[in-house]
């Protein structure tokens, strides 16, 4: 009797303390399961938020993918993605969402912004001209004098319209740029005939296409269209910060990075009409059956992985190299553009 009460008190001594130090472990384990945000109030900005081009931003608001993630964000609207980068640099935003090649050029600029996940990997911006005045704009080459639309001055569409000048040997300045926004008022320019041509996303895009008001000269929303005009994929919309902010916050930035992520996954299986239950109704400019058709010309455009592949990170830098002197003349370091630690946990953990 006594040694069985031996053995089972030299259980006690070994178990007991091993029981306690894996429960303390655990202890120590748990809040890396639920780790608090160290910022979960913040603000982001967008340019033209109804754009299907920034459709991943719509689909983690309207879908709770923030809430979900401990955060309380504002989306602030700024009409432009070159005016959602100045608040970003002026500080009174905390992240954009907005296009990739803006990292590169702030970094010849001397400013240190990241993107932390791809949500478009094609741009999907098309030029188009105003049907009356195809005969006189039958090519990009045709366009010197013109009157542009773009969404914004100094936005991804303006760049895009700068890129495809170049190529033909011509000036940002043989054009004049008309800042038109991505909604309404840029289809109605349009209509009215107050702009020659325009470079805008869907459903602008399908709007004035299927209303008969435009003819494409380029289009970027497939893989073939991208290959003819860049050679490749060219990212689009991306999730950027200041690098500072994600090294004092990489807690915030990655239950960010994790919303948009599964708003990717989301939209990977969604079908046009999902899409069109789940955005606001003014996204669909009146009529749901073209909202349908947008959603479906855009589906390619949006990123599989969140990934930034290398092949598109040096078309960005080309496509800005042709038009911009000073990135002629700049040491880009391109690696640095781009930080996919943040993407990469997210697709371990979200399936």
């Amino acid at each position: 009797m006594r040694s069985h009460r031996t053995v089972f008190s030299k259980f006690l001594r070994v178990a007991v303390p091993a029981v306690a130090l894996a429960l303390g472990l655990a202890a120590q384990g748990a809040p890396a399961l639920a780790q608090k945000a160290e910022k979960p109030t913040l603000t982001l900005g967008v340019g033209g938020k109804p754009l299907l081009y920034y459709l991943p931003l719509t689909i983690a608001e309207r879908n709770g993918y923030f809430k979900e993630e401990g955060l309380d964000v504002t989306i602030n609207d700024f009409g432009g993605g070159a005016k959602s980068l100045q608040a970003l640099i002026g500080g009174s935003i905390d992240a954009v969402t907005g296009a990739y090649e803006h990292t590169i050029r702030m970094q010849a600029k001397g400013q240190d912004i990241v993107s932390v996940i791809e949500l478009g990997r094609y741009p999907g911006i098309v030029l188009v001209v105003q049907k009356d005045k195809a005969a006189k704009y039958k090519s990009v080459a045709d366009l010197k004098g013109a009157k542009v639309g773009v969404t914004a001055p100094g936005s991804s569409t303006n760049f895009f319209v700068n890129f495809l000048l170049a190529k033909q040997g011509l000036k940002p300045d043989d054009v004049s740029y008309i800042g038109v926004g991505g909604g309404a008022s840029a289809v109605a320019q349009m209509k009215r005939g107050e702009i020659d041509a325009m470079a805008n996303l869907d459903p602008v895009i399908t709007k004035v296409e299927s209303d008969g008001d435009a003819v494409v000269l380029a289009d970027t929303r497939t893989e073939e269209g991208n290959q003819k005009i860049f050679g490749g994929a060219n990212p689009a919309a991306v999730l950027y910060l200041k690098r500072d902010f994600v090294a004092a916050n990489p807690v915030t930035t990655q239950k960010l990075t994790n919303a948009f992520y599964k708003s990717l996954k989301w939209l990977e299986k969604a079908s046009p009409e999902d899409v069109a239950k789940v955005v606001p109704e003014e996204y669909l400019l009146g009529d749901k059956t073209l909202y349908l058709a947008a959603v479906k010309a855009s589906k390619p455009t949006y990123s599989i992985t969140g990934v930034i592949p290398e092949i598109g990170m040096k078309n960005a830098l080309n496509m800005l190299v042709e038009f911009d002197p000073e990135l002629k003349s700049a040491t880009i370091d391109l690696p640095k553009t781009f930080d996919g630690t943040f993407v990469k946990k997210a697709s371990e953990t979200i399936k």
